[in-house]
């Protein structure tokens, strides 16, 4: 669909004009109701994505700052055991590959609550995280992991570099995507990196996001969507170059980049960086069509989680949510789903317990509920663990209960 939709592309400037998907209005997904907020008003936000013609980043415009939304957060790494599990194997491979030491410097940029930096001060190698939410920050400091609690930029890059701090390994998971401003934070990775330093950056990748139907990773969180063509454009055009990539099964599907100053000849670049490219050009990366289906792909896929939740409420069957994600609550407030078809949801995070989804207002129950009224089904919100939670969960196979996936289209695990 074209548009004239008044916004620029936050990269290149360029008109946003085209459409990638409309999920109509929802309120942040992290903003969970308290008890005694039920009876009051939420605010609700376009959750309308454009995809640039220029430069092909999808993205959303930034209808609410970064500070708003990140200052106080509600997310915490380490409630997932696989992704502790990621992290670990992670820092013990880089560190062999970059041979870190106790002479080293790890910055990580949106550092949460020191979920990967505490591996790296296990090794002995100093750390330094960087997150804007002090409440997660403080869970970090507990941890002895020093914490910087301001949004990156380039601003904070240079006081930084002003104090003596330059990075041999700069690093952040699923950060990239979260940040309105992307030149300025890639411009700021520029200042603070060594002369021969090393960053790597994960985040989902925006060919899986499509190819799996995993619209419910749209969120107001998250800013840009993202392709290793057009993150190779953004860092190059801050003198940064990608010489490596790793493909990820993480988040149903993620990109590790490996990225270094663009005039460092330290670094060649990989045969997987040049073959990635490549299928992405063949995949159509740089063609506005591969964008503009997604729309009816998404809508077919609410049908398809509607039409079988109904029929499962129709015969009278119990079903409840497990988890209380990001991507849960774009699911939930697109599908329309509310506790008329999901009675309650369970999660691992007390920050979370004893409140409510956001725009569904759906009571989120420690996951011990879940014994107590042994649901038939237990429909899995943050699908990109569902192996780990079915593992977690097998006991519901005790009453005959069923697992449910709704992405990429509705499975039912007996």
């Amino acid at each position: 669909m074209v548009t004239n939709s008044a916004y620029n592309c936050r990269f290149c400037q360029t008109p946003l004009r085209h459409t990638f998907v409309d999920l109509g209005l929802s309120p942040l997904c992290e903003s969970y109701v308290a008890a005694d907020q039920l009876k009051a008003p939420e605010t609700l936000y376009p959750l309308h994505c454009f995809v640039c013609e220029r430069c092909f980043l999808v993205q959303l415009p930034e209808h609410v700052s970064a500070q708003a939304i990140f200052e106080e957060y509600a997310y915490f790494s380490s409630y997932s055991d696989s992704w502790l599990a990621h992290a670990e194997t992670y820092v013990r491979s880089i560190s062999e590959r970059l041979s870190l030491n106790a002479q080293s410097l790890v910055v990580e940029l949106a550092s949460n609550d020191g979920y990967l930096l505490q591996y790296f001060l296990g090794r002995k190698i100093p750390v330094l995280g960087i997150e804007p939410a002090k409440n997660v920050a403080q869970t970090a400091v507990g941890k002895g992991i020093p914490t910087v609690t301001e949004f990156f930029g380039v601003a904070l890059a240079r006081k930084l570099v002003a104090e003596g701090t330059k990075a041999d390994l700069l690093l952040g998971n699923n950060v990239l995507p979260h940040v309105p401003d992307i030149n300025d934070f890639v411009g700021g990775m520029k200042i603070i990196l060594k002369p021969e330093g090393v960053i790597t950056m994960e985040f989902p990748h925006l060919v899986r996001l499509i190819e799996g139907n995993q619209f419910d990773t749209i969120y107001h969180e998250h800013f840009s969507y993202l392709s290793f063509t057009t993150v190779e454009q953004i860092f190059r055009a801050h003198n940064l170059r990608l010489f490596d990539v790793e493909e990820l099964t993480t988040h149903g599907g993620s990109l590790r980049i490996f990225a270094c100053h663009l005039d460092d000849p330290s670094k060649t670049v990989s045969a997987r960086a040049g073959e990635l490219k490549q299928r992405e050009a063949d995949w159509g990366i740089a063609r506005l069509e591969q964008y503009l289906a997604f729309g009816q792909q998404v809508e077919a896929a609410k049908r398809g989680i509607l039409r079988f939740l109904i029929d499962i409420k129709a015969q009278g069957k119990s079903i409840v949510g497990y988890g209380a994600p990001g991507k849960g609550n774009t699911l939930l407030n697109y599908c329309g789903i509310r506790t008329d078809f999901l009675e309650y949801t369970v999660d691992r995070s007390t920050y979370k317990q004893g409140k409510f989804t956001p725009g569904t207002r759906i009571p989120i129950y420690p996951p011990e509920e879940i014994q107590k009224t042994k649901p038939e089904f237990l429909f899995i919100l943050p699908w990109n663990l569902k192996d780990e939670i079915m593992k977690q969960n097998s006991f519901i196979r005790e009453w005959g209960g069923k697992f449910v996936v709704p992405i990429p289209e509705v499975t039912v695990y007996e």
